[in-house]
């Protein structure tokens, strides 16, 4: 499952389309907007995709981490539009025979979404000094 949305996240429900009663692990990242950054108070965050291609990007992602390890599957939800301090902005769910594969697994994953070119992501601050802007 690969969706770019902009409704809340559930964690649960992402976790359960690659829960099986055969799979040993489903490891889970949930990204978060925090209330600081480089010691600014966020006021929210606005996250947008980049292109019209994002979803098959996402997709790409999922299908390098299914060839550098051996799951059984993988789920990424990525939140769009204006997100307040403590909403989920990120779920990544993989599921594996093993704790292992799935770890590094889910970490790549997340990493490759920070290196950008998917989403950016606008900080707003409290005092709405300047916006900062990144890639993932």
């Amino acid at each position: 499952m690969i969706e770019i949305t902009s409704k809340p996240l559930s964690p649960q429900f992402i976790i359960d389309k690659v829960k099986k009663d055969d799979y040993g692990a489903i490891v889970t990242f949930v990204g978060t907007v925090r209330n600081t950054t480089r010691g600014r108070k966020i006021a929210f965050l606005e996250i947008e995709t980049r292109d019209e291609k994002a979803e098959t990007k996402l997709h790409e992602v999922v299908s390098e981490i299914n060839r550098k390890w051996q799951l059984h599957d993988a789920a990424i939800s990525r939140r769009i539009g204006k997100l307040r301090v403590g909403e989920i902005a990120l779920v990544i769910a993989v599921a594996a025979a093993h704790r292992q594969e799935a770890f590094q697994a889910c970490q790549y994953a997340v990493d490759r979404l920070k290196q950008g070119g998917i989403t950016t992501e606008k900080e707003v601050y409290a005092t709405d000094e300047s916006p900062a802007e990144s890639q993932t």
